[in-house]
């Protein structure tokens, strides 16, 4: 998936104004970075492997170094193929499960895939991905303490915001967590001192982790580093965006489908949607400026705001997918319903298999409570009552409807709907 580097219609001439226009910056640690990413610069954010996919709270730092790629300057993503091992304790009340080094290797490939497609552009600075335990790894435990460890105190380690959460907290803060922004420390000087790597960036949680890499950095006679925190994805009632009740939004496809994690986007609310276009497309500001003045079209920033973010993630094809289900699986949709239709999406939206016994001949209630698409017969007559429950985008009427051989498509599927945000498709097994 390539993307064409051009920073001709941006209309700006320094990254940091476009990021704090669009509300990226939180804190920078000098006032006259400006200054600095006037010519090329590296750049670079840190993404823990602690799963195969990063999820849509990360997406924020990914897009901060898409941008500064648009500007000239080098992305680097920093895999903590190391501190993985340990856990950022950044933002957690409690210590992360940690995770064994084949499961932490298989994340890194995976994460490392990733950024090589949504990163690439046909010109322009390409990205760099590098897995901290390339260096990290390296050091024995004494080696370390002596030569890194040495120059840490722990008073100001003590006064980090992130240390004093956990210390005042019920579980506390374990040594091994305590070490964490040694350890992140290390790796600014060391992609300063090995690669010119002279900014890093994260989310507000992280100012902690960057300022002691800055000072570490200061201490062993390397160059002035600088550092930019980024607000945290965060709904307006100041819950994280990317969590469901079913779990986190991924950003891989192997975890999401292309159209769940369209149908996620497309549901945000009006409240959020427009700092979301900020914050995770390249739309401009007057770009968006026009489409917040036309939100009384239903969903017209939302259906931009998943077609541009959707594209970002999953490529051109993704998008297609992603809007060929939800053509296809409107209730109350004019597309018509096929066999060959439904084969072809259905590993893009939650699907069952059942017998034709657990079908045929029951009630449409009784089957949706069975395949946990209704938490009870009474919520399921209730949506019935209330004409948001559909049978291959028919809507149903009738709370005692009951499915008919006739009712299977192609004598295989079914569609259930329910209201706005519920589709299920159930493949007949004719065994």
């Amino acid at each position: 998936m390539q993307r064409i580097f051009n920073v001709g219609y941006l209309g700006m001439e320094n990254v940091i104004d476009v990021l704090e226009e669009r509300g990226f910056v939180d804190q920078m640690t000098h006032a006259d970075l400006r200054k600095q990413v006037g010519s090329p610069i590296k750049v670079y954010v840190g993404f823990d492997p602690t799963s195969d996919s990063l999820h849509l709270g990360n997406l924020v730092g990914i897009m901060a170094l898409a941008w500064f790629q648009k500007f000239g300057h080098t992305p680097f993503a920093i895999l903590g193929g190391a501190t993985g091992l340990i856990g950022d304790p950044s933002g957690k009340s409690q210590e992360r499960n940690l995770l064994d080094q084949q499961t932490l290797a298989y994340n890194v490939q995976c994460l490392d895939r990733f950024f090589k497609k949504v990163l690439s552009f046909e010109n322009g600075p390409q990205p760099v991905i590098l897995n901290n335990d390339e260096w990290l790894g390296r050091f024995t435990l004494v080696e370390f303490l002596r030569d890194v460890g040495k120059h840490f105190r722990i008073g100001p380690m003590m006064g980090k915001e992130m240390v004093r959460t956990r210390l005042q907290s019920e579980e506390g803060m374990s040594f091994t967590e305590f070490t964490y922004q040694i350890l992140q420390g290390y790796d600014f000087h060391y992609l300063s001192k090995k690669h010119g790597v002279s900014l890093q960036m994260g989310g507000s949680d992280q100012w902690g982790n960057i300022t002691a890499g800055i000072e570490l950095n200061r201490k062993l006679g390397g160059i002035p580093l600088f550092g930019l925190t980024f607000p945290l994805l965060t709904k307006r009632d100041g819950k994280k965006f990317g969590k469901t009740e079913e779990g986190a939004i991924w950003l891989s496809s192997e975890k999401l489908s292309p159209y769940q994690f369209y149908q996620y986007l497309i549901r945000v609310s009006d409240e959020d949607v427009i700092q979301l276009l900020k914050n995770l497309t390249f739309l401009s500001l007057d770009e968006i400026r026009e489409i917040e003045s036309g939100m009384q079209e239903p969903n017209r920033a939302q259906k931009r705001l998943a077609e541009e973010v959707t594209r970002f993630v999953h490529g051109e094809e993704g998008l297609q997918t992603a809007q060929k289900v939800t053509q296809g699986i409107n209730p109350g949709s004019d597309a018509m319903l096929t066999g060959s239709l439904l084969s072809q999406i259905a590993e893009d939206m939650p699907s069952c298999e059942l017998s034709q016994a657990e079908v045929l001949g029951r009630k449409f209630v009784d089957v949706a409570v069975q395949v946990g698409f209704s938490p009870s017969k009474s919520e399921a007559v209730r949506l019935i009552k209330n004409g948001g429950a559909y049978l291959n985008n028919v809507r149903i009427h009738d709370p005692a409807f009951v499915i008919l051989k006739k009712d299977l498509i192609d004598h295989t599927y079914l569609l259930f709907s329910m209201g706005k945000k519920k589709r299920l498709l159930i493949k007949i097994n004719k065994n």
